[in-house]
């Protein structure tokens, strides 16, 4: 899961400096036709603005300063260009009508993304560069807390995902269409981060990399039963079985995941050591060797992280492990609005300090935190390559609305993992009482010979 950027809204202008609108036709230039004329060359003036003209620039101004004045040119409806900040313009941003310049005014992320999608707003340039001075400038502007970031929050945790809104929220998201995340995911269908020890590696060989990653971090040894929260297509599930000799019940409340994910456990022999269950986290049940839930954390809001923490002690031997991996923030804040509307709904990327919601209340023991945001803004730029390739045949599956809501959610996820607005954690825990605990990391950097695997065949399984 992406999300691009932080609900929460910088702080308004000081009403008591004594600003002067009148000011903001010298500090945001109107020029014709033209942004960032050169010296030489001949800027010609507009005729003196209308009183609804006048308002509209004004307007325009307010918005760029709610930006932190990036250096932008923005094109008007009727040919009019605005110059903003210092320095050559990241892009050229046409605003197509003048109810998206109002909207713009009163919800930013919101009305851009809306407008974007739409074509109300184009963009002449680098989208991901002013996606990244976007993100940073507005990051830094709510670094203390506001009455209304605290305010989302707590819309949030009344929001609580509920099995049926759960189902509701993966439903919207990840049954679109198989054909669809064919066009662009790997050749195993992992919609998760990669891991690139190398940043050149490929995307499908990073997919393995993190799998094998992940069955590392586990320590699993052949013969042990792992429960998965959250399966997708099945990729993980059917790796540690097929390479770590383990058995696998799988949860997932996708139907249309959960059948792909079937088809392929028998067409590779493994139906017998994994199984897909299309059911909530919680209704898991068993006991299990090791957890591991890899992408679901997001989706499963705050207000249930000790309902998480309960299911994973109920179901974890006593001397059992588990590993969660899950996009975050480095501090509370939940997605921007848009990303939550369009693309996730329900979804809410945590901080380290609301994860040990899941681990503290019983009494688990965090072993490794490690953060993978660079490996995740690698795999978003191979996504993107490849959606953008292909973008042709998904306006044929659906319109050139959905394209452009997806390029831009794509784009705007490798910004909020550049800048750090997002991040990603993988967190290792154990039971307190949990005999092997690693002496250091070596192990897991060190190379596995290919003959020590456990390869998982169906004459052997």
């Amino acid at each position: 899961m992406a999300a691009p950027v932080s609900s929460k809204r910088p702080a308004r202008p000081d009403r008591t400096s004594g600003h002067d609108p009148a000011d903001d036709s010298a500090r945001f230039r109107v020029v014709a036709r033209t942004c960032r004329a050169p010296a030489a060359a001949k800027v010609v003036a507009p005729r003196r603005a209308s009183g609804a003209a006048a308002a509209e620039r004004w307007l325009l101004g307010r918005i760029l300063r709610r930006l932190g004045n990036l250096p932008l040119c923005v094109e008007l409806w009727d040919g009019r260009r605005v110059d903003s900040g210092e320095g050559p313009p990241l892009a050229l941003v046409r605003i197509r009508d003048r109810a998206t310049l109002l909207r713009l005014a009163s919800n930013p992320g919101v009305a851009f993304g809306e407008g974007y999608a739409e074509g109300a707003i184009d963009v002449e340039g680098d989208l991901l560069a002013l996606l990244e001075a976007a993100f940073r400038a507005r990051w830094s502007a709510t670094a203390g807390p506001a009455w209304w970031a605290r305010l989302g929050q707590a819309i949030d945790w009344l929001r609580a995902n509920t099995v049926r809104r759960s189902r509701r929220n993966v439903h919207h998201h990840y049954d679109i269409t198989e054909d669809f995340y064919r066009l662009w995911l790997d050749d195993e269908m992992v919609y998760t981060c990669a891991y690139f020890a190398d940043p050149a590696t490929t995307l499908e060989e990073a997919q393995r990399a993190k799998m094998d990653y992940v069955c590392r971090k586990l320590r699993l040894r052949p013969g042990e039963s792992v429960v998965e929260a959250g399966c997708g297509w099945g990729a993980l599930a059917l790796f540690m079985a097929r390479n770590y000799g383990v058995r696998v019940r799988a949860y997932n409340l996708s139907h249309a995941q959960t059948a792909f994910a079937r088809q392929r456990a028998e067409a590779e022999g493994l139906a017998s050591r994994v199984e897909f269950i299309e059911d909530d986290y919680r209704s898991i049940s068993g006991r299990y060797d090791a957890f591991v839930s890899v992408g679901m954390l997001e989706h499963v809001g705050r207000k249930q992280y000790r309902q998480l923490g309960k299911v994973i002690d109920r179901c974890l031997e006593p001397n059992g492990r588990g590993l969660i991996h899950s996009i975050g923030r480095v501090r509370p804040a939940g997605l921007d609005g848009w990303t939550e509307r369009r693309i996730f709904p329900g979804a809410y990327p945590p901080s380290l300090k609301e994860m040990m919601g899941v681990f503290e209340p019983r009494g688990f023991s965090v072993l490794d935190v490690e953060n993978l945001r660079a490996h995740y803004a690698r795999t978003l730029e191979h996504w993107l390559s490849r959606y953008e390739a292909h973008k042709q045949q998904v306006a044929e599956m659906f319109d050139e609305r959905f394209v452009r809501t997806w390029q831009l959610y794509l784009t705007g996820s490798i910004a909020g993992f550049t800048t750090g607005t997002l991040q990603l954690f993988q967190v290792v825990f154990a039971r307190t009482a949990a005999a092997e605990v690693p002496w250091s990391r070596a192990w897991l950097y060190a190379d596995r010979p290919e003959s020590s695997r456990t390869v998982c065949r169906p004459a052997t399984c």
